[in-house]
C-alpha cells in the first residue's frame, strides 16, 4: 500500500515538473506522445477511484501478479481505446491543463488508496482481488508508465528504486524465471516488455527466456 501511494506520488511529479514542450515529445508507448500518456495516466486514476468503491462479495479470484494478463504481440496502435486516448489528449490543447486533471484526480486516487482496507475484496474487469492486492499490481503500472514518460527527456526524475526492484520481482513472477542478476532493475523491466530490444550480449545472458520475449502486459 505505502509503494503504491510513494509510486504514484513519484510519477504524478515527475508529470507537474514537466515543461510543456515535452508533452509533444515521443513517450515509450508506442505510437503515444507524452501528452497521449498523461491523459492514459488520468484515465488510471479514475479506474483506481471506481474499483476502490466498487465492493465484491465473492471469492478472490486473482491477486497482484495474476491480474496481468500477457500477450506476446507488442500493441499495433489500431485498439479503439488507445486511438480515444490520443483524442482526448489533444483535445486538452493546454498542457496545464491536462496537468491539472492529473493532479485533481491523480490526489483523489491518491488519498483513497491510502484510506483503503487492504483486506477489503474489490472488483474489476470481471476479477476479485484484495484491494491490497490491486494496488499492488498497480505499483508495476506506474513504474513502467514513469519509465515510458522519461523514456525520451533528458533530466527527467526516473522511478523510485523500490518501485523498479518490486516491478522487476512482478515481472519473474509473471515470466516464472529469474532475469540475470547482471541486469539492472530498469534493464529487465526495458527489455522484458518489449520497450527496448536486448543487446547480443544481453540475449546470451537471457539464453532459452530470451525466445519467450517481450511479455506485453495489459
Amino acid at each position: 500500500m505505502d509503494l503504491f501511494s510513494r509510486t504514484w506520488a513519484a510519477l504524478r511529479a515527475a508529470v507537474a515538473s514537466l515543461p510543456d514542450a515535452d508533452f509533444a515529445r515521443p513517450s515509450g508507448c508506442r505510437g503515444w506522445l507524452v501528452r497521449d500518456l498523461v491523459c492514459h495516466l488520468v484515465i488510471d486514476a479514475q479506474d483506481v477511484l471506481i474499483t476502490l468503491v466498487t465492493p465484491a462479495s465473492s471469492a478472490v479470484t486473482h491477486d497482484a501478479v495474476t491480474y496481468w494478463a500477457v500477450s506476446p504481440s507488442l500493441p499495433s496502435g489500431d485498439d479503439p481505446l488507445d486511438a480515444l486516448i490520443v483524442r482526448l489528449a489533444a483535445a486538452y490543447e493546454d498542457p496545464a491543463l491536462l496537468k491539472f486533471h492529473l493532479d485533481d484526480v491523480g490526489a483523489a486516487a491518491g488519498r483513497a488508496a491510502d484510506l483503503a482496507d487492504p483486506g477489503t475484496r474489490v472488483s474489476t474487469q470481471d476479477m476479485v482481488l484484495t484491494a491490497g492486492d490491486y494496488l499492488a499490481a498497480y505499483v508495476l503500472e506506474w513504474t513502467l508508465h514513469h519509465l515510458d514518460l522519461v523514456a525520451h527527456l533528458s533530466g527527467a526524475e526516473p522511478p523510485p528504486a523500490e518501485g523498479l526492484a518490486a516491478t522487476r520481482s512482478m515481472l519473474e513472477k509473471i515470466a516464472g524465471t529469474a532475469f540475470p542478476a547482471s541486469f539492472s532493475d530498469t534493464d529487465v523491466l526495458l527489455v522484458a516488455t518489449g520497450r527496448r530490444s536486448p543487446s547480443d550480449a544481453e540475449r546470451g545472458e537471457l539464453g532459452d527466456l530470451a525466445a519467450r520475449l517481450p511479455f506485453v502486459l495489459g
